[in-house]
């Protein structure tokens, strides 16, 4: 948030209003307000609040003098403002008080939105020591929001005494929940029953497409059964067989297994260049499928795509 904005946004003027509005609750001691969650709280999340004009001073600008509040400005008609505020109090309660979720709905408060500027919703702005420090706009990815309420945490831990209190406070992390179908399929590939594991993984990836994890295990998976019922004598007959493409496959998955990626890569690639049709396709289809057992940025594979583009090209 610039420091023009910073300044132009006097959070103060809604103290006025909620002092005078007769529905409004005694104000918490900030103390208190960062220690606990009030009765709102409580419906709608251990951290996080629903905020009206009336109890703006005490939820946000008197909190924020414990702990960062983060303020989610959202409509009722915004599916984008139910998504941020979804991410939002998941978020708080993993971080476990380190920072307070407040949600202003600004149709229900009209009086919030035109202090920030509101043009479109949802809109999220942290303020520390009563003051706005931070602000952005839409729903970032979820490690995006995460890695920036970190970032807001570290940067005010010794300013706000509430974040250390909380933090002291705070339950142990529990380790997430073993997925039984990764556990069986790992089951079976440390049993060296690659066939079962193979389709545990599949099963995985049928459901989710997307599954990086599987995919990665699968390749492995794959290339393992392989090597090891392949003769350790095919490397002589490729070496002999140029032309032999099977031969040379079988070869290139032997080197591999043998800590040899650079050779498997090379041989694979020359075939590749000595090639076409049908051959050719085979040899850089089984190539590719090799770099899907190594890390997106291992040097060695980032090569061998180059040398490989070169040789299709």
């Amino acid at each position: 948030m610039s420091a023009a904005l910073s300044r132009a946004v006097d959070l103060s003027a809604l103290k006025a209003r909620a002092d005078a509005a007769k529905t409004a609750p005694p104000a918490a001691s900030p103390a208190a307000a960062a220690a606990a969650p009030t009765g709102a709280t409580a419906a709608a999340g251990a951290y996080s609040t629903d905020v009206t004009e009336a109890t703006f001073q005490a939820e946000v600008v008197e909190r924020s003098l414990q702990v960062p509040v983060v303020v989610v400005l959202t409509a009722s008609y915004s599916g984008q403002s139910q998504q941020m505020v979804a991410l939002l109090e998941k978020l708080a309660a993993e971080f476990g008080g380190s920072w307070a979720l407040a949600k202003v709905d600004i149709d229900a408060n009209p009086r919030i939105a035109p202090l920030f500027g509101v043009q479109s919703v949802p809109m999220v702005v942290a303020i520390a020591g009563g003051q706005p420090v931070e602000a952005f706009g839409d729903v970032p990815p979820e490690a995006q929001v995460r890695q920036w309420l970190k970032g807001l945490v570290d940067a005010l831990r010794d300013r706000l005494p509430g974040i250390r209190a909380a933090e002291a406070n705070a339950p142990e992390p529990q380790p997430e929940p073993e997925d039984e179908r990764f556990t069986r399929a790992e089951t079976a590939f440390e049993q060296g029953d690659y066939a079962a594991a193979e389709a545990a993984y599949q099963d995985i990836l049928a459901a989710e497409p997307a599954n990086a994890e599987a995919k990665a295990a699968l390749a492995q998976v794959r290339f393992l059964a392989r090597a090891e019922v392949t003769d350790p004598s095919v490397i002589v007959r490729a070496d002999m067989s140029p032309d032999d493409i099977d031969a040379q496959l079988a070869a290139a998955d032997l080197e591999l297994a043998g800590q040899a990626a650079e050779q498997a890569f090379a041989r694979l690639i020359a075939v590749v260049r000595r090639t076409s049709g049908p051959d050719r396709d085979k040899a850089r289809t089984h190539l590719v499928g090799l770099f899907d057992l190594f890390a997106a940025d291992d040097p060695r594979v980032a090569k061998a795509r180059r040398d490989l583009a070169s040789a299709l090209f």
